[in-house]
Formats: structure tokens, C-alpha cells, sequence
């Protein structure tokens, strides 16, 4: 509608469907680590799949976090609100891949890992593209106060995660993972330390 009136309330309601969607994937991963605490002779233990469970974690803390900024959009569109539900609900499909509701068929989370990386990679290579978008809708000038280090980040979380559909070998994953840690950590500390 041309010529509406903003309302701020709407935020507020964006802002509940963003926290359910994300609280449903912070449960998904909690109750997966759970589990493995709980029952760590059942299902063996795969280090880079923690490390990739704790990088989804914090990837998902972190958009918790960012999203704060959606305030600045002052009139919300339909298509927006689609959006923002569809960029947090890759979120959960991140999380769900990393713990399946079942591991029949699998000899355990390497096993199921190895064989659903192409899924889970791609998954969160579509998180960090839509993460481009998602930030153009906060408008121009907070694109540039991300600076420069914000796109490289992308893109080469891009590159790394692409290269890791491909990478079998384990050496390989865990150095991905490690880049991909530091890479996530370091932008983190360094751009949203504060709202």
C-alpha cells in the first residue's frame, strides 16, 4: 500500500516470529549436544561435526543478534516479513541437518556427516548470500558502516563452505572448520559487540 502510515509495533511482531524460528534452532542444536553428553557411546563422536554444530550456534546467535537492526526498515512490506521468515528458517534447516531425528543407517555422526555435507554446506552457503540481501534492506549506510571486512567475510565463508562439499578428506574439513571459526568469530567481535 502506497502511502501507509509506519507502525513500530510490526517490528515487534517480526521480531516474535524471528525469535521463535531461532529458538527452535538453538534447541535443536542444545538437545543434539545433549544427547551426545548424555549418551556419548551411542552415536560416535565426530569432531568436526562439533565444530560445526558450535559454529551454527554462534552463526545463529549472531543473526539473533543482527536482526535487531530490521527496526531501522520503517514501513514493512509483505515481502519483507517473507523474507526475514524464509533467512531464519535457513537457520533451522542448518541446525536440522546437523542432528537428524534419526541416525538409523549411519555408523555415526562422521558417517552421517560426511555423507549430508553437500546438504549442510549448501545450506549455510545460501545463509551467508541471503545475508547480503538481508543487510541491503537495513538500507546503505549501514552496509557501509560494516566496512569492507563484512563482504570478504561473506565470500570467503562462500568459498570456504563450497570447497568443503567437495573435500573429503578429513584433514581438509577440520581446516575449513578452523578458518571457518576464526573467520566467524573475529567478525563478530569485531563488528557487534554492541547495538
Amino acid at each position: 500500500m502506497d502511502g501507509a502510515i509506519p507502525n513500530p509495533e510490526v517490528f515487534t511482531h517480526v521480531r516474535v516470529i524471528i525469535g521463535i524460528i531461532l529458538g527452535l534452532s538453538v534447541s535443536r542444536l542444545l538437545t543434539g549436544i545433549a544427547r551426545i553428553i548424555q549418551h556419548p557411546q551411542r552415536r560416535n563422536i565426530y569432531p568436526v561435526h562439533l565444530g560445526w554444530v558450535l559454529f551454527t550456534l554462534l552463526t545463529v546467535v549472531h543473526f539473533w543478534w543482527f536482526e535487531f537492526y530490521l527496526h531501522q526498515l520503517v514501513l514493512w512490506k509483505f515481502e519483507a516479513y517473507l523474507f526475514v521468515i524464509f533467512f531464519a528458517s535457513m537457520h533451522f534447516l542448518a541446525c536440522a541437518m546437523l542432528f537428524p531425528d534419526s541416525m538409523e543407517g549411519y555408523t555415526g555422526y562422521e558417517d552421517y556427516f560426511m555423507s549430508r555435507r553437500g546438504w549442510f554446506f549448501g545450506i549455510v552457503i545460501s545463509i551467508f548470500i541471503l545475508d547480503f540481501i538481508d543487510t541491503a534492506m537495513k538500507g546503505m549506510n549501514h552496509l557501509r558502516s560494516l566496512g569492507p571486512e563484512y563482504p570478504l567475510r561473506n565470500l570467503v565463508l562462500i568459498g570456504l563452505l563450497g570447497a568443503g562439499i567437495y573435500l573429503s578428506n578429513q584433514r581438509a574439513q577440520l581446516a575449513l572448520l578452523l578458518a571457518a571459526l576464526i573467520i566467524q568469530t573475529a567478525f563478530i567481535l569485531v563488528q557487534f559487540d554492541t547495538i
